[in-house]
């Protein structure tokens, strides 16, 4: 029986999608669990993988935009055609909570008695000979991921089978990633050269990047005239705003057209926190531990600064200003491909080493693909932090669903007056750009104002 692949909902907000890229061919035979497309949404890129087996018959093109339930593509019986006038599925109202997210595929197995895992992972697991059982989830909820089995195969290497083949030509027929092949692209990297030690010979991007690191060691040592390319962009390219690229585009426009944006720059005195944070990094390097970052105790501060000032911690719904309850602020954080914010919730409820210990999480995830749509919703306020590129002063632009967001400079050597003597300080300058339609200029300095004290206190910061 014919089963429809549906466009799949990844997250409560999410209302349509972009083909990216088809991984697997029309024609092809898909078990369960093998990847089928790269879908671009506007906050992360998904690999979607089958919940279901047949042969693939692909509807919709790479490039296309779709809206969530679009049908996408068939999974057909041996000799089977695809049905003439089918109308594609209806979206399903629930939202697929993964980490490695699935097509939903209409009629499909469901087994709920099984253990809650992708179904990546157990592809994974089968080929690795793993018992699930005994591996820990940590995707939502305690799902296993594919990722969870691999980092439990490395811990014990001797389970492992050892590959059947050297991975040659088109990798002896077995998948390889899209991030790993744009990654070969990217590096100029021959695939059917390269042994994968992944679980069960795949191959992975860490030998992608060890292959090309081996092949340009040579070349080193002979001097060339020609200048190495600069990685990323080079003149002539022409960059389609689509995917992340596109959304963040449409974003920016809609927010800048919507909301009435003004923005404070405000300076502070840092010197106490900063002397406070040298003393951390101190005793952290003793222990082997890692001490907070400067931005970690901004986040704190303006979480606990959003108490005495609710109307910051807000958004603009149906002509009437909404004052969340929750103080979830979202951290921006630069990928290759743009910008993301993930959130940390309840900020002014965690301590600065577990904002820490969050923001490190939720960073390295967007750096390395991972993050999940539901990282990146329900932030109420948001920071952004360019210092470390020597940035004093810039203006932020407000994500859609708020009313304000904090923009943080360079910490830079300042002075203050003690009767006639100079005293030299630390300082950064503050940017609050704030929608003026639901906050007034008095009320946002009253906010930079009272962040300014907070910050001057930083054992208040360790304490609360």
């Amino acid at each position: 029986m014919a089963q429809q692949i549906v466009l799949p909902k990844l997250g409560l907000t999410m209302q349509e999608g972009v083909i990216g890229e088809w991984v697997a061919s029309s024609g092809q035979h898909i078990a369960l669990g093998d990847t089928l497309l790269r879908l671009e949404t506007d906050k992360v890129d998904v690999d979607v993988e089958a919940e279901g087996e047949g042969i693939l018959a692909t509807v919709a093109q790479t490039g296309e935009v779709l809206p969530v339930g679009a049908l996408i593509g068939w999974l057909l019986a041996e000799g089977e055609s695809t049905p003439e006038g089918a109308a594609p599925a209806a979206a399903e109202e629930t939202v697929v909570e993964t980490a490695a997210p699935v097509a939903q595929v209409v009629g499909g197995p469901d087994d709920g008695s099984r253990i809650k895992s992708s179904p990546n992972a157990r592809r994974v697991a089968a080929a690795a000979n793993v018992d699930l059982s005994a591996v820990r989830g940590s995707g939502p909820g305690g799902r296993i991921v594919s990722e969870d089995v691999e980092e439990f195969v490395a811990a014990a290497p001797a389970a492992v089978p050892a590959p059947a083949s050297t991975v040659s030509g088109e990798v002896a027929g077995q998948f390889v990633g899209p991030i790993v092949r744009r990654r070969a692209a990217e590096l100029g990297v021959d695939l059917s050269h390269i042994t994968g030690t992944g679980v069960g010979g795949r191959i992975t991007k860490s030998d992608v990047e060890k292959a090309a690191g081996s092949s340009s060691a040579p070349a080193a040592a002979k001097p060339s005239s020609t200048p190495a390319l600069v990685a990323g962009p080079q003149p002539g390219d022409v960059i389609p705003l689509t995917g992340m690229r596109g959304a963040i585009a449409r974003n920016m426009v809609d927010s800048l057209q919507t909301m009435a944006q003004l923005t404070h720059g405000y300076e502070a005195d840092v010197t106490a926190l900063v002397a406070v944070r040298e003393q951390l990094k101190a005793e952290a390097a003793q222990s082997g531990s890692k001490a907070p970052s400067l931005n970690d105790f901004i986040v704190k501060a303006a979480a606990m600064a959003l108490r005495e000032h609710p109307l910051l911690n807000a958004g603009i719904t149906d002509d009437k200003i909404v004052l969340f309850e929750e103080i979830n602020v979202g951290v921006a954080v630069a990928v290759e491909n743009g910008l993301v914010v993930p959130v940390v919730r309840g900020a002014d409820e965690l301590s600065v080493s577990g904002i820490g210990s969050a923001t490190a999480a939720l960073a390295t995830a967007a750096r390395t693909g991972k993050l999940a749509l539901a990282d990146m919703e329900g932030a109420t306020f948001s920071v952004s932090t360019l210092g470390a590129y020597g940035v004093d002063f810039f203006t932020p632009v407000i994500n859609p669903g708020n009313v304000a967001i904090l923009g943080v400079g360079r910490v830079k050597d300042g002075f203050r007056w003690e009767g006639e003597t100079p005293v030299k300080t630390q300082v950064l300058t503050l940017s609050l750009t704030f929608d003026h339609r639901a906050v007034d200029g008095a009320p946002a300095a009253e906010y930079l104002r009272t962040l300014r004290g907070v910050l001057a206190r930083p054992l208040s910061l360790l304490a609360g």
